[in-house]
């Protein structure tokens, strides 16, 4: 079966989610990315690639640094770039989100990047346009409910092999709210694909999804245990607006058998990287030490998740 965000002839043509997608198309885009890096040293930032294309932001869910780093990686790309405020939108007034995204189309769009809280809205949005001949418009999926964010996970993946080059030599940790989380998804995805020997999960048994294992991942529910000896910490945000029901005793709690402090750091190894997709809760997720201190790299992931949205933009209008 032809994978749905790939043309016939392997090329990427929408980026819906890291499942699936080949090893190569992986790789393609990190290598991409690389020289995207370097634009924000010039001192004129800007590349022609996108000229004359119009990319439309459609968020449905609050956002700053997605949305914003979109924005200027288009614009940095020299696309003409509309962010839709759906609060304002006809969508608030009752009109479908197929028939706002026709309005958007006879308006001359050339690409949707869309964050929506339901699994599976930018699937619908492609097949949308496909079955109505316009498969030329691409979709990139900034965020849908608890099932991906192919952009974070490969910026994810990008800082990684910026600091530790091969993949294949990594023991890398995921902690936290798995079960509420598309960023976990993606990783997972994307870390398994591009070779990671030892991928584990750490977190309580209630923010883990059923059968987890068959993602392929090692499951810890002892923080201390599970951080030894690895070379990556990929903290998760906790997702309480998406929680129903009393899933931790209170955030105080949470902080003390999975927050990263300096102490349980210490267990990994010497030159691990701790890496965080925002918003940190400090104090509840992560202590202030570990995310000031010499281990994080999250101020950089930002820098690089603008390079790797450049590559995934240039890749898609270049298919």
């Amino acid at each position: 079966m032809l994978n749905p965000q790939l043309t016939k002839d392997g090329r990427l043509r929408h980026l819906l989610t890291l499942d699936g997608l080949p090893k190569a198309i992986l790789t393609e885009i990190l290598d991409i990315a690389a020289p995207f890096s370097e634009v924000a040293e010039r001192e004129v930032k800007k590349l022609p690639l996108l000229r004359g294309k119009s990319v439309f932001n459609v968020f449905f869910e609050n956002s700053t640094r997605t949305r914003t780093t979109f924005e200027i990686a288009a614009k940095r790309l020299s696309a003409d770039v509309i962010n839709l405020n759906v609060s304002t939108s006809s969508t608030s007034k009752g009109e479908t989100l197929l028939d706002t995204v026709d309005n958007l189309c006879a308006m001359g769009a050339d690409m949707f990047v869309m964050r929506h809280a339901s699994s599976g809205a930018p699937y619908l949005l492609a097949q949308h346009l496909r079955a109505t001949g316009r498969d030329h418009i691409s979709v990139v999926n900034a965020g849908d409910g608890r099932h991906a964010h192919p952009t974070q996970g490969l910026l994810d993946m990008y800082t990684i092999r910026h600091y530790k080059q091969d993949f294949t030599k990594l023991t890398v940790a995921i902690v936290g709210d798995v079960l509420h989380s598309r960023v976990a998804r993606s990783e997972i995805a994307a870390l398994t694909t591009l070779g990671v020997p030892e991928v584990r999960v750490i977190a309580p048994k209630t923010l883990l999804p059923t059968d987890v294992e068959r993602m392929g991942v090692r499951v810890f529910h002892d923080m201390k245990e599970g951080l030894k000896g690895v070379d990556v910490v990929m903290m998760l945000r906790l997702q309480n607006e998406r929680m129903s029901g009393a899933l931790l005793p209170s955030s105080g709690e949470y902080f003390k058998f999975y927050g990263l402090t300096e102490e349980k750091l210490a267990l990994a190894a010497k030159d691990a990287i701790v890496l965080h997709p925002g918003p940190m809760n400090r104090g509840v997720e992560i202590d202030s030490a570990v995310a000031d201190g010499v281990n994080a790299v999250i101020l950089p992931q930002v820098t690089f998740g603008i390079a790797v949205r450049m590559a995934v933009m240039s890749m898609l209008a270049a298919g």
